[in-house]
């Protein structure tokens, strides 16, 4: 029997539309070690469709068609920004940040310590997506995150 929601699929997926779908794939193998699962080339040879693993998860990546006019799928640079970040956890932020740097993001907050326990950064890859990066550092309580919140946004 076929399944509603196949069995190797999280029940969200992430859908990048960019231009250039085939360099971001590799872009995001580069930087984040993600592995190009499937694509489906238009005889143009942009991708229709491509999925990608990158750790556990599935992201999926277009090329922008505007030529569809669907009002779905455009890339960032095509509606002036995304505001849509995708988080990910890396054993080492730092690094990964630097490897992004390197490879032409954006760096938009550095590494740093917080309050939740992560040590965590920003970055805008070059197609224009937004991503948080972290590497969990401390298992904090609740009381203690809110005492370290209340401390970063000038409180005791």
């Amino acid at each position: 029997m076929v399944q509603p929601v196949p069995e190797d699929r999280p029940y969200v997926v992430p859908y990048l539309t960019v231009e250039g779908a085939a360099e971001a794939i590799e872009w995001y193998g580069t930087v984040f070690g993600a592995t190009r699962e499937s694509a489906m080339p238009a005889p143009d040879g942009r991708l229709m469709h491509a999925e990608m693993k990158i750790g556990e998860g599935v992201v999926f990546v277009a090329d922008d068609f505007p030529e569809m006019n669907d009002g779905q799928g455009s890339s960032p640079g095509a509606v002036g920004g995304s505001p849509v970040t995708l988080h990910h956890y890396v054993a080492d932020v730092d690094a990964v940040v630097a490897a992004a740097a390197a490879a032409g993001a954006d760096v938009l907050m550095p590494p740093m310590d917080m309050f939740w326990g992560d040590r965590f950064a920003k970055v805008k890859d070059p197609f224009g997506h937004m991503w948080s990066l972290a590497t969990h550092v401390a298992d904090l309580s609740e009381e203690e995150m809110a005492a370290g919140a209340a401390a970063a946004f000038g409180g005791e």
